[in-house]
Order: C-alpha cells, then sequence, then structure tokens
C-alpha cells in the first residue's frame, strides 16, 4: 500500500532501518487506515498531503501578524483608524487560514442509528 515515493521520502528523513516486527506492524497500521478510511490512505500514499496547505494558508497566517501589529500599533498610537484596520485585517487571515486550510478538511462522523428492536 506505501508507494516507493513515500517509502524513499521516510528513508531520507529517518535512515533508522525498521525490524521485521516494526515492519510489520506498520504494514498492519497501513492496512487497518485502508480499510478505515480509504479516501485518507489514498491522500497519504499520494503524497499530496502538503497540498492542504495552500497558499491561503499561508496568506492568512501572515495577515493574521499584521493585523496584530497594526492592531496594537493603532491602539498605541490612538489612532483609530490604524486600529480598526488591524482587526479587520486579523479577522480576515483568521479566515483564511482556519476557514479555508482546515476546516475544508474535517471529516464530520456519521450519526448514530438508533437500535432497532
Amino acid at each position: 500500500m506505501t508507494s516507493p515515493k513515500v517509502e524513499e521520502r521516510y528513508q531520507r528523513r529517518f535512515p533508522m532501518p525498521l525490524s521485521d516486527r516494526e515492519r510489520k506492524v506498520l504494514k498492519e497500521l497501513e492496512l487497518d487506515l485502508a480499510a478505515d478510511d480509504p479516501r485518507l490512505a489514498q491522500e497519504l500514499s499520494s503524497g499530496s498531503v502538503e497540498n492542504r496547505f495552500r497558499a491561503s494558508s499561508y496568506f492568512g497566517a501572515v495577515a493574521c501578524l499584521i493585523g496584530v501589529v497594526l492592531l496594537i500599533a493603532g491602539v498605541a498610537s490612538q489612532i483609530v483608524v490604524v486600529g480598526v484596520g488591524g482587526f479587520l485585517l486579523m479577522g480576515t487571515g483568521t479566515y483564511l487560514l482556519v476557514g479555508n486550510g482546515f476546516a475544508s478538511h474535517i471529516v464530520r462522523p456519521e450519526p448514530l442509528k438508533p437500535p432497532s428492536g
């Protein structure tokens, strides 16, 4: 189930070889993951996990930081427009960071069905 690309990347990061028992446990975990959540297993084996954090997430983080700085500068200098602008930029950055970057990947569990009987 593990692609050669993922194994090669793992070997580069962690050069310590695995024992036979550890390889067996790792293979069982991969098979369990594939059985439980095939979509996630496919995403992990394809190596596309890095694509989750798109440019909008990075822009959101930078906007949050700049917004905090502007908010503090506005409060310190008592210039309301700068403080409000910083607050709005901080809110926009938070939306970009959380709204697009993470919330779209949340898997909602299926509701439990009442027992029949």
